[in-house]
């Protein structure tokens, strides 16, 4: 038995407000000038816009869910990439090694000058 998701219905207030934005439309540009007329479709399609635009606007999650997916994100990276910085921390040490073998080499060459 095979069990399709639920489709998503329509709800009958934006298709509403719709059919009465164009109503109100007609009604303005045969009852007012022309002028008159497109302020009102122009307020109308503003206002409907205002509130399809509101209509989801408490359906968000919140700033503490955010920050947990966020987190669970940056440590999801930080396990990816952690051969990388092992990699990058054993070259770091191996340069600093050089240095110092360096700098050692350097400090016993200017004491035998010193010596001669």
């Amino acid at each position: 038995m095979t069990t399709e998701p639920a489709r998503a219905r329509w709800s009958p207030g934006p298709v509403l407000g719709v059919v009465a934005a164009v109503v109100l439309a007609v009604l303005a540009f045969l009852v007012l000038d022309v002028v008159i007329a497109v302020a009102v479709a122009i307020a109308l399609l503003t206002v409907l816009g205002m509130g399809l635009a509101a209509r989801g606007w408490d359906e968000h999650s919140t700033f503490e869910e955010r920050e947990a997916e966020r987190a669970r994100r940056r440590k999801a990276k930080w396990e990816q990439n952690a051969g990388a910085r092992e990699k990058d921390r054993r070259r770091w040490e191996a340069h600093r090694a050089a240095q110092a073998a360096r700098s050692t080499q350097a400090g016993s060459a200017g004491a035998e000058d010193r010596e001669r």
